[in-house]
């Protein structure tokens, strides 16, 4: 039996600093120790978006102390702990080296193991926080940098069914309410405005209707929707326009999730109809609602992690961290920051959606 794993997690790909303790029984039992994360909201702001290198500074001001409270409110020292495990990649590699860089240092000072995660690696695993989510099963990811339909198969087995060909769902809401004037961050502010809309006033393109594969694309109502956004008046026009673009982004969600869902189904010969749906904006209450909807009526069961756990976290990272562990799966300690790192490697070198740059193949 494997033993249990109590593992220091940090998450500095974005602009959160985070930490968090994580520890996993013999038998697979996740208990979440203490979970700190660190807000940089207000820094951003007036910018109305992230700017990597204010990010970073943030992570080196407080990464120390953002650790240092996480295993204070876990009531363990440094000494307590079998591993640590850090975010490295994809994000901001700015960001990205600061909790990378610390943690490597925990690991050397104490001669811990180091897990180099995949941050969407992490949100993968972030709804096996707080339940009992056996692998195998299928995966939405959308969240502000990424949109993609994954079955994962096991611990770090994710295999791509789908991706976006431009932005992101939690990009579109983000860059949608930046045109109508709403504050950062934008998509939290949108579904609040949206809250008592009429979803069908506005017409919203449908991307990629002749298409029967499992792809997203968001660039045309982005764009459609800023265009609707410089005519608006009103505060009713302004609330319908945020219906109907969440309306439009949840429709979209749902048409290929189901594409997936069926596909999947055959591969499973109906067995194991599991869907599970993380990242930020599956925090988002019109999204999870279309997307709970789909899949009862496609025969599988629903999973979404609590909402504290939908955004940017360390737990997630630590859990990913501690699962490795417990399978013997260790980092050097040159593991590299990467500003781009595919969950499925394979897939996104055979198929890529986006053309390969110097830091690499797009996730």
């Amino acid at each position: 039996m494997n033993p249990s794993q109590t593992v220091l997690g940090l998450e500095t790909s974005c602009d959160e600093t985070a930490a968090a303790v994580v520890r996993r029984a013999p038998d697979g039992t996740v208990e979440v120790l203490s979970s700190v994360v660190a807000s940089q909201i207000a820094e951003h702001a007036p910018f109305g978006g992230v700017v990597p290198e204010i990010a970073a500074r943030a992570h080196v001001e407080s990464i120390d102390a953002i650790a240092e409270r996480a295993l204070a409110e876990a009531g363990l020292g440094y000494g307590e702990l079998t591993g640590v495990a850090a975010t490295a990649g994809p994000g901001l590699v700015g960001g990205v080296m600061v909790g990378l860089s610390f943690g490597k240092a925990v690991a050397l000072a104490r001669g811990l193991p180091l897990v180099a995660v995949n941050h969407l690696e992490g949100h993968a695993v972030s709804a096996r926080l707080a339940a009992d989510i056996p692998y195998p099963f299928l995966l939405l990811l959308v969240s502000g940098g990424h949109c993609q339909l994954l079955s994962v198969e096991g611990v770090g087995a994710c295999r791509r069914l789908g991706s976006t060909i431009d932005d992101a769902a939690g990009e579109a809401f983000d860059k949608i309410a930046k045109t109508m004037g709403l504050p950062y961050p934008g998509g939290p502010a949108l579904e609040r405005l949206a809250e008592g809309g009429d979803a069908e006033r506005f017409a919203l393109p449908r991307m990629l209707l002749g298409r029967k594969d499992c792809d997203f694309s968001f660039s045309g109502l982005k764009t459609a929707a800023a265009r609707l956004a410089e005519g608006l008046s009103t505060d009713d026009e302004r609330r319908d326009l945020a219906a109907s673009v969440q309306a439009a982004i949840a429709r979209q969600l749902a048409e290929r999730s189901d594409r997936a869902m069926q596909l999947y189904a055959r591969e499973q010969e109906g067995r194991n109809l599991r869907f599970v749906v993380a990242g930020g904006v599956a925090a988002n209450g019109a999204v999870r609602q279309r997307l709970m909807e789909v899949a009862a009526e496609r025969g599988f069961s629903f999973s979404a992690p609590p909402l504290r756990y939908c955004t940017d976290n360390a737990a997630m990272i630590a859990l990913s961290g501690a699962e490795r562990l417990a399978l013997g799966m260790a980092d050097p300690l040159n593991a590299p920051a990467r500003p781009r790192w595919p969950l499925d490697a394979a897939a996104a070198a055979a198929h890529p959606t986006h053309v390969a740059g110097r830091k690499g193949a797009k996730a």
